[in-house]
């Protein structure tokens, strides 16, 4: 990976990943799952409905790696299952899993500025200036590899795109 500098202007990001009782509020079950299956257009419109937006990829990048350029939001240690909800389905944590863990559930894979579930759990999306496709950041539950989880890596995919590893977290200006 290229090093750069990130120059972002002050913003704010939720802890949480958007949850299923936020995202569809008639839901059953475990409403404090991380919300699968969005497209960014949702993702956006219940960013939006909160009084945010998505946040931008280096926002997001700056969030997970803070100042530090760290290899994972925990740091540079590896990744093992009590950091991050990943390869939950036939990876090295593998449970059987049918979608997203509960929000917050890996409280040792929190970021240095104590955002929950960066790594893991569902991918989310990003705003990514000139990028007419979508970007996804974070590696999801069905991740099986550590190299999916790293604060660098990045997935370019279809925009409309709706899968249970795809949610979102939502950034505010300040």
């Amino acid at each position: 990976v290229k090093p750069r500098t990130l120059t972002v202007k002050r913003f704010a990001m939720d802890a949480f990943e958007l949850t299923v009782g936020q995202a569809h509020p008639e839901a059953k079950g475990d409403r404090a799952r991380a919300a699968g299956s969005l497209t960014r257009d949702e993702a956006r419109a219940l960013c939006k409905q909160k009084g945010g937006r998505l946040p931008t990829e280096d926002e997001w990048i700056v969030a997970a790696a803070t100042s530090s350029a760290r290899r994972y939001p925990w740091g540079d240690t590896g990744v093992v299952c009590r950091r991050a909800a990943f390869g939950l389905v036939d990876g090295p944590c593998a449970h059987g899993a049918t979608g997203p863990d509960t929000v917050a559930a890996h409280p040792d894979g929190d970021g240095a500025l104590g955002l929950h579930d960066l790594a893991g759990n569902v991918a989310e999306w990003v705003e990514a200036p000139g990028e007419a496709r979508g970007v996804l950041r974070g590696g999801s539950y069905r991740s099986t590899a550590a190299a999916d989880l790293r604060t660098w890596a990045r997935a370019v995919v279809e925009p409309g795109m709706r899968d249970p590893a795809v949610g979102a977290r939502c950034a505010y200006d300040l």
